[in-house]
């Protein structure tokens, strides 16, 4: 049976289900400093983090610490669709107490700019 803690994207704030084998306060450090290494990652066409963007679906974080991420593109065709899987699992990846991570792109539901955060609007001066 799997008690993973799930960081889920939508309105960016993070909703973690306890996890068993993590203490709470370390699940909590650990959610923060990966929410922080999400934040870091930006698409090179847009002055907003993938974080606030609202590219990232789903994190799940195991009991053994390993760290499992749904992302999607703002587009299918993005020019660096390639690479930005491997930029987020970089960053998550370097997070103290992170075994590993994988980063799966998804596009179902297709992303729209409905799931940005206020933070993306001002931004893009979307208002």
């Amino acid at each position: 049976m799997s008690t993973d803690a799930t960081i889920t994207g939508g309105a960016n704030a993070p909703a973690v289900e306890a996890a068993a084998a993590i203490p709470p306060a370390e699940l909590d450090r650990l959610t923060d400093d990966i929410v922080a290494a999400l934040k870091s990652v930006y698409d090179p066409e847009i002055p907003a983090d993938i974080y606030e963007l609202g590219l990232i679906y789903k994190v799940d974080i195991g009991d053994d610490r390993k760290v499992a991420i749904d992302m999607t593109l703002t587009a299918p065709g993005c020019p660096v669709a390639g690479e930005m899987p491997g930029w987020v699992e970089n960053a998550v990846s370097a997070v103290p107490g992170v075994q590993s991570c994988a980063v799966t792109m998804v596009f179902d539901p297709p992303w729209d700019q409905s799931r940005m955060s206020d933070e993306a609007r001002v931004a893009l001066d979307m208002w």
